[in-house]
């Protein structure tokens, strides 16, 4: 199969870099081929422009942005690695999202309504967050998540949501749990 793995963490000590390599590894390792998104490595431009937003409504789409819708079109599917940062996607990931699934890209708004362009597409999440799971679901903040993030991106778009996995507590977590978190990892990338 072809994987697309968008992976965004300014640092590559963190956990997430822990992540994004299991899931890389088991990958390849399974035979898979896989393309590999670094978004802070290939100082991806997060600003949605008021150009972009003409290069959407005459079809010259930036290079930049063409590059990225390439690799989705391309892949069977996209695996997605980054933190939760104010129980939402952080700036470089958010920012991603903006201009690579563009109207005209990922949905349309037509005669009949919302056109998913992206329909076919499967998605794997894997996030990582400091609050203790406990605290999210108690206030919301869990479901809150899956609808902003699984349902009003990927799924709007036509993307079938495979699993999404958070990873908890991650700062104060000990060590034998971080492991228990990268063998999830490993296991659900050897589902697919």
């Amino acid at each position: 199969m072809k994987h697309l793995i968008v992976y965004s963490h300014p640092n590559p000590k963190s956990f997430c870099h822990a992540i994004f390599e299991t899931v890389t590894e088991t990958l390849k390792s399974n035979g898979h081929e896989v393309v590999i998104r670094d978004l802070y490595n290939l100082n991806f431009d997060p600003i949605l422009k008021a150009s972009d937003f003409v290069a959407m409504q005459t079809g010259n789409i930036t290079n930049d942005i063409k590059e990225e819708q390439n690799y989705i079109i391309w892949s069977d599917i996209m695996t997605m690695i980054h933190p939760v940062w104010w129980t939402g996607l952080p700036a470089m990931f958010k920012g991603y999202i903006d201009r690579v699934y563009s109207h005209g890209f990922a949905y349309a708004i037509g005669e009949k309504g919302l056109e998913q362009l992206l329909t076919g597409k499967k998605v794997i999440i894997f996030n990582t967050q400091g609050t203790p799971k406990e605290i999210y679901d108690a206030s919301g903040m869990s479901n809150a998540m899956h609808l902003t993030s699984d349902a009003a991106i990927y799924q709007f778009c036509g993307i079938e949501v495979l699993e999404h996995i958070f990873f908890s507590a991650v700062p104060y977590v000990d060590d034998a749990t971080r492991k228990a978190y990268l063998e999830q990892a490993k296991e659900v990338m050897g589902r697919y």
